[in-house]
């Protein structure tokens, strides 16, 4: 069901609200991405669905936001492309010049494209009532957009979110860029100081890089992706040191100050004791705090703390009948768009068919766009370590394999993490197009399929793909040393 939720965009128009009451299976409450996806999804089930609050501005939504990470990487790699290609015997008479403008309106350009998926006609035509109208619980059963009071079966809280500002002191005098703001420059930078070390601030940090700023990165953890397997976040940040971008990371951020006209610095203290780092603008990418204001949650009995909602692995609420999706709740590792799609395909089974589907029971992929790209599913090692009392780590370097040479992409490598049988508990790769190079993976480990069912799969040659095939071989390497194995050889043999 998960696959059919997929909606995207959050771009919704409005409509005058009813002045009546409702009463549907599903109300589907707020702006999120994700209960697009419930309403679709739900709606193509057969089920009454009203969808009831306003949308963010363009932009601002989750997968608008992914979109345009991925848009802005693009044209970051395509600058990176021309540099290199003298690599490979294309010399330009030229320097690269970067049109910011340009880049803005390929961005923008990319979000656009999806807005017509989720415009108010298209739901209307699923057989979707859309109240464009702000909804607020009024109590633990009704929820009032605008005049219309909505008494539904099941109600799907799908906040949206909005950038974390940290508690710097000093930060509140300082003029600061966010994602959804970065792009409104006429011009990049000269020196961007990016604070935030995870998924948003690496991305940003090496894309602005390589359109020709300056970057310094600052994580106040011990190092980039605290979420990752540290193994597999070194080499990326490896990668991105190799680009020219100063990272900082296990530093305490003192205080931020505004410098002469708009330059902004940020006061350290780490191991060396204070330094200072200074830009011409400062860039938050602190990660994202649910927006949850207006809602009402109280009046309907929903507990919700600044992490979010409060949801068990359901995505059940404090109130039964009520659940909550997307940004909005307190489930780490969710964030990312196509974990809310799948949360929504959960959220139908459980609301509509009472069906027992919990977050957890499925592997969902993690996907930093960088390059290298860094992928990741299921376990880590240190993760599988405490679970585990037998594990075999399988690794295969990009640099082995064939298509990687011919294109000199050989930076990264791939890691699995399996039992002692074959069981994949994890994987995370670094290297080029890793998100698409961890499909059969997340097939295997969905399907319980053994590593050595991937050792069996013939891929075309030369492809990248064959780094799965090749990984998976190497669980098999240790039976060729059997001493058993070694004597049916020899038996064999000698019949001739």
């Amino acid at each position: 069901m998960a696959a059919g939720a997929q909606r995207r965009g959050t771009t919704v128009t409005s409509e005058a609200a009813p002045k009546d009451s409702l009463k549907p299976d599903i109300c589907v409450v707020g702006g999120g991405s994700a209960g697009l996806s419930v309403a679709a999804l739900a709606a193509a089930l057969g089920a009454s669905v009203v969808l009831a609050g306003t949308r963010r501005p363009e932009g601002a939504s989750l997968h608008d936001r992914s979109l345009a990470s991925g848009a802005l990487a693009a044209a970051a790699r395509r600058a990176e492309e021309f540099r290199r290609g003298g690599a490979f015997g294309l010399v330009s008479s030229g320097e690269l010049q970067v049109d910011l403008a340009r880049v803005r309106a390929h961005v923008r350009e990319a979000v656009r494209s999806a807005a017509p998926l989720d415009s108010m006609e298209r739901f209307r035509a699923m057989g979707v009532r859309v109240v464009a109208a702000e909804a607020r619980f009024a109590d633990r059963s009704t929820v009032m957009a605008g005049e219309a009071a909505v008494r539904a079966r099941r109600f799907v809280v799908a906040a949206d979110s909005r950038p974390a500002v940290p508690a710097v002191p000093g930060l509140e005098d300082v003029p600061y860029l966010t994602g959804e703001t970065l792009l409104d420059l006429e011009t990049l930078p000269e020196r961007l100081v990016v604070l935030g070390g995870a998924v948003a601030g690496v991305e940003l940090a090496q894309a602005c890089r390589r359109l020709g700023a300056r970057v310094t990165l600052v994580e106040t953890g011990p190092r980039l992706l605290a979420g990752e397997d540290p193994e597999m976040a070194a080499v990326l940040e490896r990668a991105l040191r190799a680009e020219g971008i100063v990272v900082r990371t296990g530093v305490e951020v003192l205080r931020a100050e505004r410098r002469q006209g708009d330059r902004v610095a940020l006061v350290l203290r780490g191991g060396e004791g204070e330094e200072t780092v200074e830009g011409s603008r400062l860039l938050i990418a602190a990660g994202r705090a649910p927006d949850l204001d207006g809602l009402a949650l109280d009046k309907a009995g929903i507990e919700a703390g600044p992490a979010g909602i409060r949801v068990d692995a359901g995505l059940k609420t404090t109130n039964g009948r009520v659940y909550a999706i997307g940004e909005g709740i307190a489930w780490g590792g969710e964030g990312s768009l196509h974990a809310t799609n799948h949360q929504a395909g959960l959220v139908v089974r459980n609301a509509l068919f009472r069906l027992p589907a919990r977050l957890g029971a499925a592997p969902v992929p993690r996907l930093v766009l960088t390059d290298p790209e860094l992928a990741a599913a299921g376990a880590t090692e240190e993760e599988a370590r405490e679970r585990h009392r037998d594990i075999r780590i399988l690794r295969w370097p990009f640099a082995e394999n064939d298509r990687a040479r011919a294109e000199r992409g050989t930076a990264g490598h791939l890691k699995a993490v399996v039992t002692r049988h074959g069981r994949i508990l994890g994987c995370t790769i670094v290297g080029p197009r890793a998100g698409e190079l961890l499909a059969p993976w997340l097939l295997a480990m969905e399907k319980d399929l053994k590593v050595t069912d991937l050792a069996n799969v013939v891929h075309p040659h030369p492809t990248l793909s064959e780094i799965a095939r090749s990984a998976a071989v190497e669980f098999l390497k240790p039976s060729a040393q059997n001493p058993w194995i070694r004597r049916l050889v020899g038996f064999v043999g000698r019949l001739g």
